[in-house]
């Protein structure tokens, strides 16, 4: 069996190929197709199968992670979108929870307002009410409203929809008749129901999730069907999954009819290839510190669970989204960040990025501005003639000359310049880590750093020395980490109700029964999807909180029914849960079930264990010594350093730096006072030197 895993990242699209029967991996890098990343997708993945001498037809499975929805979101270029409602709620999408993202400032985007994904005379509204508790129907739906404003969408244009009722995740009914009169008359047109998309309660969530999906939709499906058909007719045959923000793939259907899954796509692919790679040497609470040419992303690895957003932190470009996703947080911050001065004379790094047209001056491909990428290469932290394995040399004078122009804009020496990018894009770094972990009463220090992407390796020793983290773990692979974590995920699927309970009269029957049904439906999708029952299992949660609170904290269950024994163990885990995460707890006060989530887990061929290297000799290692500035307390110094390459090492044997490690995906630096080691399952861990 083989597998192929595609990451398009901002620079460079990164392909995987591993044979199971060999339990062998083979890696390819190819610029990122920016107008169609389809088109460097199937590049990527034609290049490095004639590389490999193997077959179109012969590849059984191909994952993606994509960023086309989250482009999308980031850049507001989806479609022009329509919204049918309830009667008299036309302008909930814009007023939202008369909330400001930034409570004390007087100049601020409340990104649902100022681009909203449905302007206002395209929503439009028809009689219809259901009512709580039970979504008894109190104005039955004008179906005659429904087809007018179908009509009107049509006449428009607006090739998508989205219908969004109050009280729907009661009672769907009046959703799903509107979306068959929609289809019936309108059968081109992208339409999306929020009882389908996310049947929760928070109508301005519920709304602003369906919306975004509708505003998405139609790009997703067509990039989606567009790589199945050039997959198709390059003769590749292989099922095509895509990564979702959960943490598992979906298959195309799935995704072409709720695209919002795919939101956070790459970074969740990077935080699973970085639990893989942690594994590997044994340690199960991990920073993962993922690193490309545009952006950084980090995440927490904690007892080998990645750790998954709540309801109040869930959100893209400032829109709330309320689905499951991995807790991610996302910097302007990579090898391709500008280094400027801005309009009020301030020294910054990003989040502007060359990308990788033009890309850093050290591309020889027109740019002019300093970036990152530039400053490594006049610290000597870059080796010209074996950036990507060889396949690049990167020109050094013009790295030279675009930050000689802005170190005399600085009034400071090249060096100082070229190293001053570099402090100030690892002290955002840091920082981003630091709101994961500090600001959350967490200790980074009792963590591991999995440094990845193609920069990652690069900065991530000197990002741990500013958060006093002792280990880094660089993967064997770095470059293609995210790539790897796709070969390393499960097909999942999501679903959630919404059941309010208080803990002073709980109906367990009624909440079983829910389950149940929860269950019933996965278990046909998967069904659908040629998983055998025997190899689907399911994770059973549910979100409570204090009552009168207004955001909740999700409790993992067992896969038991719920009975007194297991209810009184749900509310201990919540009070334990609610200390951790707030400080103080509550516990005479009565506690409430919001929703009940299954997640469902249906296996699929995951990368096996590699085989221990058996190691080289250091002097077959070496391949030069370079002058490397490193800045020692307050001094920058030149260190003679060696450079070596990384699959020459011996294992299990400490190097004190400072050293250049190269490999074909990535650059490692390890600084002066710092040791490293490769271990025998492959990870270069690198640790301060006693």
């Amino acid at each position: 069996m083989k597998i192929i895993g595609v990451d398009v990242g901002g620079t460079f699209t990164d392909v995987i190929l591993h044979d199971f029967k060999k339990n062998s991996s083979a890696i390819h890098k190819v610029p990122t197709t920016l107008d169609d990343p389809s088109v460097g997708v199937l590049s990527g993945i034609v290049e490095l199968c004639s590389a490999e001498g193997v077959d179109a037809g012969d590849i059984d499975y191909i994952r993606h992670a994509t960023t086309i929805a989250t482009n999308a979101v980031l850049e507001h270029d989806g479609a022009e979108t329509g919204l049918i409602t309830s009667e008299g709620y036309r302008d909930i999408l814009h007023i939202g929870r008369h909330q400001r993202p930034q409570h004390y400032s007087i100049y601020q985007e409340i990104p649902w307002q100022d681009h909203p994904l449905v302007r206002r005379y395209n929503r439009l509204c028809v009689p219809e009410r259901i009512t709580p508790p039970y979504g008894d129907a109190l104005t039955p739906l004008d179906e005659a409203a429904v087809r007018l404003c179908a009509l009107e969408f049509k006449s428009r244009g607006i090739k998508a929809i989205a219908v969004c009722f109050l009280f729907s995740y009661l009672n769907p009914y009046h959703e799903q008749r509107a979306k068959a009169i929609i289809k019936e008359i309108y059968p081109e047109a992208f339409v999306s129901v929020s009882s389908e998309v996310s049947p929760q309660y928070r109508e301005f969530e519920r709304f602003t999730t369906t919306a975004m999906n509708v505003f998405i939709g139609p790009k997703v499906r067509d990039y989606i069907a567009n790589l199945t058909s050039r997959l198709c007719d390059s003769g590749f045959k292989a099922d095509l999954h895509i990564m979702t923000s959960s943490g598992g793939v979906g298959t195309p259907q799935m995704i072409e009819e709720k695209p919002v899954l795919t939101l956070l796509s790459g970074p969740a692919a990077g935080v699973l290839g970085g639990a893989w790679a942690g594994a590997l040497s044994n340690r199960d609470c991990l920073i993962t510190f993922d690193v490309g040419g545009t952006s950084a992303d980090i995440a927490l690895i904690i007892d080998g669970q990645f750790q998954m957003a709540t309801a109040r932190e869930t959100q893209i470009g400032g829109y709330p989204i309320m689905l499951p996703m991995i807790d991610i947080h996302t910097i302007g911050a990579g090898g391709g960040s500008i280094a400027h001065i801005d309009a009020g004379g301030a020294f910054k790094v990003g989040p502007m990025s060359a990308g990788a047209r033009p890309g850093p001056a050290a591309y020889g491909h027109g740019g002019t501005q300093p970036t990152v990428t530039d400053a490594n290469l006049v610290l000597g932290r870059l080796v010209p003639a074996h950036f990507l394995g060889g396949a690049m040399r990167l020109d050094t004078q013009a790295a030279r000359r675009v930050v000689s122009k802005l170190s005399e804009q600085l009034g400071l020496g090249l060096e100082e310049t070229a190293e001053g990018i570099l402090t100030l894009l690892n002290a955002n770094m840091a920082n981003a880590i630091r709101s994961r972990t500090v600001q959350k009463g967490i200790d980074p220090r009792e963590f591991s750093l999995v440094a990845f992407g193609g920069a990652g390796p690069l900065h991530g020793v000197e990002v741990a020395a500013q958060l006093d983290i002792s280990e880094v773990i660089v993967p064997g692979r770095p470059g293609i980490c995210s790539a790897s974590g796709l070969l390393a995920s499960d097909l999942r699927y999501d679903t959630i109700r919404t059941a309010f309970q208080v803990s002073d009269s709980f109906d367990a029957a009624r909440l079983n029964d829910e389950f149940d049904k929860m269950e019933q439906e996965i278990a046909a999708q998967f069904e659908a999807d040629g998983i055998p029952r025997a190899d689907v299992s399911f994770q059973r949660a549910a979100d409570l909180r204090y009552l009168g609170q207004g955001y909740e904290l999700k409790i993992n269950l067992s896969s038991a029914p719920l009975d007194d024994g297991v209810l009184s163990s749900m509310i201990d885990d919540f009070h334990s849960r609610h200390e951790a995460e707030y400080g103080h707890t509550f516990p005479s006060k009565s506690i409430e079930i919001v929703n009940i989530r299954i997640a469902g887990i249906g296996q699929t061929p995951t990368l096996l264990l590699p085989e221990p290297a058996s190691g080289g000799d250091l002097s077959d290692a070496l391949v030069a010594w370079q002058q490397c500035v490193f800045r020692t307390e307050r001094e920058l110094q030149s260190f003679e350093t060696p450079i070596y390459r990384r699959c020459h090492l011996p294992i299990d044997v400490s190097i004190e730096g400072p050293a250049i490690i190269l490999q074909t995906d990535s650059t490692t630096v390890v600084p002066p006072g710092w040791q490293f080691k490769v271990e025998p399952l492959g990870n270069l861990v690198i640790s301060r030197s006693a």
